[in-house]
């Protein structure tokens, strides 16, 4: 397979579509890279696909670590779960002490805290990194989110910094704390990624089906919004999906995608996460269930047969309006979804005392990631000027905005619920901004209930220094 004279200066372990492409990447940069696969036809495959790279092939998992200088730089890009333990089973009688073990996979960020513990006890380094962007970004510049040890980052950071992407504010990459900060960072990004993909598919159905816009249409009308406020990745490559034409039968290709959406598991360990530590995030959750209710596609044709929607008319200002209402709406809940996943993160942060700065996840996540918008930029601003904000809604670089796009979110809602066209993200996203900004909710009657049938005590409004207290409701 052919191998360099000189020790490689960084190992990864796996070839699949995103390994080889950071072993790539990383190559490009001037480093010296060995690579390892257990299945050994990959890596000739990628060495021939890319015969100007030097990358150093091994067939036997111990030449691999044999070939590597110390400390040994060995980044995992394999299957999450049990393989990871599996192959750093592997390792462990390879490596000496000091050497450092990566996993840039998406790993549960419990299943981080115990590899990295367990790393320690044997002497070893060990890093939970996230890596976003897919094979476009691990190939040309991701966004990389590495948690573990600082002295273990900083055996790899000039690889890591020379890799990421770059934006306005700096390179994509930064220690984002010890343990699982890393992973958990990533599995929120993903989170946010859900919604973010839920509401635009919430967007393109409500004109597509409310002001009958065909996809190129909207194509057009979306391309215009990407140079305004609502600029992201995720719009740019909604733009391009539905430029896209069926070689075969010429028609938006979009057109042909049948409406059954899946999920790899990062969306629902989000919203599993934040029932455990008591945050809310249901602009996430509404986005997980859509994707799942999706998946029942034969329930919802027979369905329609039965349970028949309104059939309605949109007025001359819905018809004149509802594109702009659209574009205000979509911007006001993605601020919201992003304030959940800043929550969430700020929560997990405090619990383990990662210590995470949610102005450097903004700034990173600036570039190279799938969430990347330009509303990041004020998001940043708002946390660099108020570290310990509670709630991104109430910043001063938001909360005016929100309050002066609300109107036009509420008509937008309420056009496509009289149109029967579902909106779960939008919606729970304005129950979301209208529950936080409420002085009272009903949950004094929840509370009272509680008390009532299981004798779960309250507290007394008039008396909030009292303690709780049980009364006997039902007599």
């Amino acid at each position: 397979m052919g191998t360099q004279t000189k020790p490689a200066q960084f190992g990864v372990v796996g070839m699949g579509v995103m390994g080889a492409s950071l072993a790539l990447n990383i190559a490009d940069h001037g480093f010296r890279v060995a690579v390892w696969d257990r299945h050994p036809e990959n890596i000739t495959k990628v060495q021939q696909q890319n015969p100007k790279q030097a990358l150093a092939g091994f067939p036997e998992l111990e030449a691999f670590v044999a070939g590597l200088e110390r400390p040994r730089r060995v980044l995992l890009m394999i299957t999450a779960g049990a393989p990871v333990d599996q192959m750093m089973e592997r390792l462990f009688p390879l490596l000496s002490p000091g050497d450092v073990i990566m996993d840039a996979g998406n790993s549960w960020y419990l299943d981080t805290r115990r590899r990295e513990a367990l790393c320690k006890e044997k002497g070893f380094h060990f890093l939970g990194i996230g890596v976003s962007g897919g094979e476009e970004g691990a190939r040309n510049g991701p966004s990389i989110m590495p948690g573990g040890p600082k002295d273990a980052y900083a055996l790899v950071q000039p690889v890591l910094e020379a890799i990421a992407a770059r934006s306005e504010e700096g390179l994509c990459v930064t220690h984002v704390g010890p343990e699982g900060a890393g992973h958990f960072v990533k599995m929120v990004h993903n989170g946010i990624e859900y919604a973010d993909m839920q509401l635009l598919a919430e967007t393109y159905d409500v004109l597509r089906r409310g002001l009958g816009l065909e996809t190129a249409q909207l194509g057009d009308l979306f391309s215009k919004w990407n140079e305004g406020i609502a600029e992201s990745f995720l719009l740019e490559t909604t733009i391009k999906v539905m430029r896209k034409r069926d070689p075969e039968t010429g028609k938006p290709l979009l057109d042909l995608v049948l409406d059954k959406a899946g999920q790899k598991g990062t969306g629902k360990w989000t919203v599993q996460v934040a029932l455990d530590l008591g945050v809310p995030v249901p602009s996430i959750a509404s986005a997980l269930d859509a994707r799942n209710l999706s998946a029942h596609k034969d329930e919802r044709v027979a369905a329609s047969k039965k349970l028949h929607g309104p059939t309605v008319s949109l007025s001359s200002e819905e018809q004149k309006e509802l594109a702009q209402w659209a574009h205000d709406a979509l911007y006001a809940a993605r601020v919201v979804t992003y304030a959940q996943g800043m929550r969430l993160i700020q929560a997990a942060s405090d619990e383990y005392k990662w210590g995470v700065s949610l102005a450097e996840m903004a700034r990173i996540w600036r570039g190279g990631c799938i969430i990347r918008a330009k509303l990041l930029t004020p998001l940043r601003e708002a946390f660099q000027q108020q570290p310990t904000l509670p709630n991104l809604l109430v910043s001063e670089a938001f909360a005016p905005v929100l309050e002066k796009l609300a109107p036009s979110w509420r008509k937008f809602l309420g056009t496509a619920t009289k149109a029967g066209i579902p909106v779960p993200v939008f919606s729970s996203s304005l129950a979301y901004m209208d529950s936080y900004r409420s002085p009272e909710l009903p949950q004094n009657l929840t509370q009272a209930q509680r008390d009532a049938f299981g004798a779960h005590t309250y507290q007394r409004r008039d008396k909030p220094d009292a303690g709780f207290v049980h009364s006997d409701w039902l007599k």
